[in-house]
């Protein structure tokens, strides 16, 4: 099955109703048979459908039940699945939960900002993690988008990047937030079939046959160490050596004015 990507629906009707007042009736559209019915609503209903069974079973069809109108409804508020999607990214960007300038402190050490970012983005994924299954390299460029784009700009601010390098800075880190959430999701998937006391549980006795400490001493020594697996160990260090990266990169750069 071919990945929902965003940016895959008609770019101008797309932008027309992502920048649209909020509460504003689609232009050229007309108020579905139940009252009270808006754009608005049919996103949030979209987005609680995905955040509770994921991308794969957001359908037009099954969103219309949810709101209890008809599909054909639905279609005149949205398009078609691809500019919704878009509009669910923006609204979901939009919403996030993150501290403005004021409570977060601009003086803060560059380090904090940037795992403040971190933080707010894995949090962020955490509440709808079909986001991360979202293909967005052509993200939508509505007031969501562009207002976190802004927001995490600024983390980089200062430290002596390029505005290209702090683009590519903030991408790479996204990048790790991102794939950290699909090893998360992926993990608690497994853990919903059996858990992974249950597997040690079954496996374990045949390893401990199975595995030759001459021939694996590695594995044997560092697998005994980590012992179950940590999501929380991994995403200190790996969120650390996003850090240390950058500190070396602005570290061989004078510093800005």
């Amino acid at each position: 099955m071919a990945k929902d990507r965003s940016g895959a629906g008609d770019p101008v009707r797309t932008l027309e109703l992502l920048w649209r007042e909020p509460g504003e009736e689609p232009r050229g559209g007309r108020r579905g048979p139940r009252q009270g019915l808006t754009v608005d609503a049919v996103v949030r209903a979209a987005t609680g459908l995905a955040d509770e069974e994921g991308l794969a079973a957001l359908t037009m069809r099954a969103l219309a039940q949810r709101l209890g109108v008809t599909p054909m409804t639905v279609y005149t508020y949205v398009p078609g699945k691809a500019e919704l999607l878009d509009l669910m990214l923006d609204e979901a960007y939009r919403t996030m939960e993150r501290r403005t300038e004021a409570e977060a402190g601009a003086a803060d050490p560059w380090r904090e900002r940037v795992t403040r970012v971190a933080d707010e983005n894995r949090a962020l994924l955490a509440r709808h993690p079909w986001i991360a299954d979202l293909s967005v390299t052509r993200p939508p460029l509505g007031p969501g988008v562009i207002g976190k784009y802004e927001h995490e700009l600024a983390a980089f601010e200062g430290i002596g990047l390029s505005d290209t390098e702090m683009d590519a800075a903030l991408t790479h880190l996204l990048g790790f937030v991102h794939a950290d959430a699909r090893a998360a999701a992926d993990t608690a998937a497994h853990n919903q079939r059996q858990s992974d006391e249950d597997w040690w549980a079954v496996s374990a006795p045949l390893l401990e046959r199975a595995m030759d400490p001459e021939r694996y001493p590695l594995a044997g020594r560092v697998g005994e160490a980590v012992g179950a697996y940590n999501p929380e160990t991994v995403w200190a260090f790996g969120l650390r050596c996003v850090l240390d990266g950058l500190a070396h990169l602005v570290e061989r750069k004078p510093e800005a004015p």
